[in-house]
């Protein structure tokens, strides 16, 4: 048994010392738990795509709140809660650069399912949105700068 399942913090830190110690010139490869590794590497790449959609799905549902809520008190805590998030994607782009080309289409895959969570929250506090959900589209730009719609109206 490799140790991956019965303590997986012991075992990513002995393939680390075995992978440095194999760049070091070490034959060790056989002590490797190859398919292991491959997994957990790949799953470092899923984790990153997660963490920029939820955040994205984040910044989506808060900016049709403040559209399309009628209420006014909770408008201060969703911007609060896009302007960290905003953040958060920051962190994953700087992370992983190359997750910014797929920036467009996760908010295209994200926009119907915030929707979803914002009709949902607007119904179960008896509002009618101000604007049909459905009409409502964020650019990159919107979703990742510092706009925010001008609801003062």
């Amino acid at each position: 048994m490799s140790g991956y399942d019965t303590d997986i913090l012991e075992w990513s830190e002995r393939q680390a010392a075995l992978l440095r110690r194999m760049a070091a010139g070490e034959r060790v490869n056989d002590q490797v738990d190859w398919e292991h590794v491959a997994e957990e590497i790949e799953s470092v790449g899923a984790s990153e795509r997660r963490e920029l959609m939820s955040k994205i799905r984040t910044v989506l549902e808060h900016l049709m709140k403040l559209e399309g809520s009628p209420a006014t008190m909770p408008r201060t805590g969703w911007m609060e809660s896009v302007q960290t998030a905003r953040a958060a994607i920051e962190d994953v782009l700087e992370d992983s650069p190359s997750l910014k080309p797929t920036v467009p289409q996760v908010i295209e895959r994200q926009l119907p399912r915030a929707r979803r969570v914002v009709a949902a929250a607007l119904a179960g506090h008896d509002e009618t949105p101000c604007v049909p959900l459905e009409q409502l589209r964020y650019s990159e730009d919107q979703v990742v700068g510092d706009w925010f719609p001008d609801v003062s109206g």
